[in-house]
């Protein structure tokens, strides 16, 4: 283009008068062609906006199925933290059976052991014919005074054994019932670690739905995904032609409008667009910094749970100690590796950053929801539990102030700081410290 403007201008310096030669004319596609163009391109784009319409609605669906997911895959967390509370119980209701067990034995013996004396009692008078021993002592009297001492000391000697067996046999009736009680409470503790088994096993199963469904909804996603990427691919190259074609209709237009400029005129025009400069790029706005209250102990789970940035999302991981090895889901985890990687859950970054101030919450993040006093979304302060779903089952996260949190979020992701989701969120944050 340079080039043919110094041509026009050195031909109007040696030949003033002389108009320079218009270029022959572009192509001046139809109407017809155009407004062809037109139909084929608008055709394209409601598609693209059928298409977009039903992603839209699958995605929606997709995102209520992975909330699913994370809801279920707290109450599996639930369930595995009274499993454990189940089977303590019963050990504990297993030891106090054995102590009664024992103590019941020990008064049995003692009981044996009573009457064996009381027996041996009864042989040594028969056999010694004693004023301490049976009824046989009676034979070897002397005279009536001799009978009667003899028959006052048996009688008291024999009371005394007596009363001495009832005792033993009353502390054997005592002992036997707390056998009984023991063993009815560990018949109780064992139904209860049966009945959190079988909740366990209910929630896997519920869990592994869950996901399944979530699966099979990405993949109806996926496929409109790819439809709509293609469709936007054809709209593109729909709109492509017909501004191609627009293009030329608006180049031959010009052209018209040059030819009946002067030579002269078109090289100054063509100069001073050659010549026209860039608009400056305006700078960008600056983000407000919004700091928020915090106290010694809010900090210091702040910390805590800030020193694992960029740690792997693993479900089923973290204690109070830090990150652990995830566990089988059946699903979205397994696909992520999580039952043999390092990482965090969201109610297992709770529990290890909480631990750091000495409080000890459950895996869980329903039980975590109720752990503490409960304030308004909106007075929110730096180191409250945020929570989404019903009862607070579903996620946790810690709040920062600004509207910014710290979370665990899901399997493929890692701990991160995120602004709040208020889509789900639990009208109310749980206050600790």
């Amino acid at each position: 283009m340079a080039r043919w403007v110094i041509m026009v201008v050195a031909t109007l310096l040696l030949f003033p008068g002389v108009a320079p030669a218009v270029p022959p004319p572009p192509p001046n596609p139809s109407d017809g062609e155009i407004s062809a163009g037109r139909e084929q391109a608008d055709a394209k784009a409601a598609r693209v906006g059928e298409l977009t319409g039903q992603l839209t609605e699958a995605e929606a669906r997709l995102q209520r199925l992975t909330d699913d997911v994370a809801f279920k895959m707290e109450l599996a967390n639930k369930a595995r933290v009274d499993l454990d509370t189940a089977r303590d119980e019963a050990a504990k209701a297993e030891q106090d059976a054995a102590t009664a067990r024992t103590e019941a034995e020990v008064a049995g013996k003692a009981v044996d052991d009573a009457r064996r004396e009381l027996d041996e009692f009864a042989a040594a008078s028969f056999q010694q014919g004693s004023t301490i021993g049976s009824l046989s002592a009676y034979f070897g009297a002397s005279s009536p005074e001799d009978l009667l001492a003899r028959s006052s000391m048996l009688a008291a000697v024999g009371d005394s054994g007596l009363n001495a067996l009832d005792d033993v046999e009353r502390a054997r009736a005592e002992q036997a019932n707390k056998d009984s009680a023991a063993r009815a409470a560990l018949d109780l503790a064992n139904q209860k670690q049966v009945a959190a088994e079988q909740a366990g096993r209910d929630a896997d199963a519920a869990r592994q739905a869950a996901v399944q469904a979530q699966q099979d909804q990405a993949g109806q996603a996926a496929a409109i995904e790819g439809d709509k990427t293609r469709v936007e691919g054809e709209l593109a190259q729909a709109l492509t032609a017909v501004e191609g074609l627009e293009g030329q209709r608006a180049q031959y237009d010009q052209w018209l409008d040059d030819k009946r400029r002067e030579e002269e005129e078109a090289a100054r025009q063509a100069a001073l667009n050659a010549a026209k400069p860039a608009a400056k790029p305006a700078a960008p706005a600056a983000r407000p910094v919004v700091t928020a209250p915090s106290g010694g102990g809010v900090e210091t789970v702040v910390a805590r749970a800030m020193e694992h940035l960029g740690v792997r999302y693993s479900w089923g991981g973290g204690n109070y100690d830090g990150p652990t090895v995830g566990i089988r889901d059946g699903g979205v985890g397994d696909s992520y590796g999580d039952y043999y990687s390092v990482g965090f859950d969201c109610s297992g970054l709770m529990m290890y950053a909480f631990a750091g101030v000495g409080i000890y919450l459950a895996h869980y993040s329903g039980y975590q929801y109720n752990a503490g006093r409960k304030v308004p979304l909106d007075q929110a302060q730096r180191g409250d539990m945020l929570f989404w779903g019903p009862g607070g089952g579903t996620h946790v996260a810690l709040y920062l102030g600004g509207g910014m949190m710290i979370e665990a979020p899901y399997s493929g992701s890692w701990v991160r700081i995120a602004p709040v989701r208020y889509g789900g969120i639990m009208p109310y944050a749980t206050r600790l410290l």
